[in-house]
């Protein structure tokens, strides 16, 4: 559905004189700052898939959706969107593709929501049938009577990004593009969208390429994720995977059954270097393990010999701090 070969983008900006007669300077001797924005990435993503592209501010996620968008050109390489280069066939390209930016809205700021939508089926050319079919579809799903005759200056936050997405979808497009969806949003507003945004992927087959710094998106909403970095592509594939890459450990509480007694030479045993004991508490104790050197069952192998065992809660890494720590690698 989507392929980016050899993407590269860099920006141009023109260096500032001080001064006296800067401006006049300036006219007739022009410097500029080159940066590399996106350096030379590729990537494949399938119909139907749900890929999460993250990485810190700067990194070069909007410059590449935007590119692939047909928004911006790319300095050198070439994007394909369902077999068609958005640059050179926009027109047939836009058709098969949605797009969101958290940020901004496509809907006219003045004009009840209902009539935004009105103007786009009429730039999609989608029939009265079409669009009315599609918003009482997503009318259902995105609770969007409660504000539909409402001016979208006057929408919250939450409501705005529903009727968006709404938007962005109103012409049946294939792939959608997400940037921070649901940046600024209350808790009952990401649960809503979310689940929109499931149902779009898993039960209509839609493709969608989400960004964002929200990690619960990512977790929830996709299969796959790719991490750029300084412009450059430095991880795709899967969530468990990263978490396996960065080793960072699993956090178990182990729950006793009576009395219980951790080894006080714990820190010169052979398996030490396997987990750490990080706290204990009247019948519990917490440990560290890092999951990819030992099996859980090894753990439980080695704790039941300190006591009867009456239960055990294990709880992995946030997935932003996985990041994190991916980055920092």
């Amino acid at each position: 559905m989507i392929e980016a070969r050899n993407l590269y983008k860099e920006f141009k900006t023109p260096v500032v004189r001080e001064g006296r007669f800067s401006g006049i300077r300036t006219l007739f001797s022009r410097e500029y700052r080159h940066k590399e924005a996106v350096c030379g990435i590729s990537f494949q993503v399938e119909r139907g898939e749900s890929v999460g592209y993250i990485g810190p501010n700067g990194a070069g996620k909007s410059t590449t959706i935007k590119m692939l968008t047909g928004i911006l050109h790319p300095t050198s390489g070439e994007v394909s969107v369902g077999g068609l280069n958005p640059h050179k066939d926009r027109r047939k390209a836009v058709r098969q593709l949605g797009v969101v930016f958290g940020q901004r809205s496509q809907l006219w700021w003045d004009l009840p929501v209902k009539d935004s939508y009105d103007i786009l089926a009429q730039m999609y050319d989608v029939s009265p049938a079409d669009k009315n079919q599609r918003l009482n579809q997503f009318a259902e799903l995105l609770d969007l009577n409660e504000f539909w005759e409402t001016p979208v200056r006057k929408l919250s936050l939450g409501q705005r990004m529903r009727a968006d997405i709404a938007a962005a979808m109103l012409h049946d497009p294939e792939l959608l593009f997400l940037d921070e969806p649901t940046i600024g949003l209350d808790v009952h507003a990401k649960v809503n969208i979310r689940q929109f945004l499931r149902t779009l992927n898993q039960d209509f087959g839609k493709t969608i390429l989400l960004t964002t710094h929200d990690m619960d998106d990512i977790e929830q909403l996709c299969n796959r994720v790719m991490v750029i970095d300084h412009g450059q592509l430095t991880y795709d594939g899967t969530i468990p995977s990263l978490r396996e890459m960065i080793g960072l450990p699993t956090s178990i509480r182990i729950k006793f059954r009576g009395a219980y007694h951790v080894p006080e030479d714990l820190d010169r045993r052979a398996h030490s270097h396997l987990f750490r004991v990080t706290g204990m508490e009247d019948d519990t104790v917490m440990i560290e393990a890092n999951r990819t050197e030992v099996s859980t069952m090894e753990i439980i192998r080695i704790v039941g010999t300190w006591g009867e065992i009456d239960d055990i809660a294990m709880e992995e890494p946030e997935f932003e701090e996985v990041i994190r720590s991916y980055s920092a690698s």
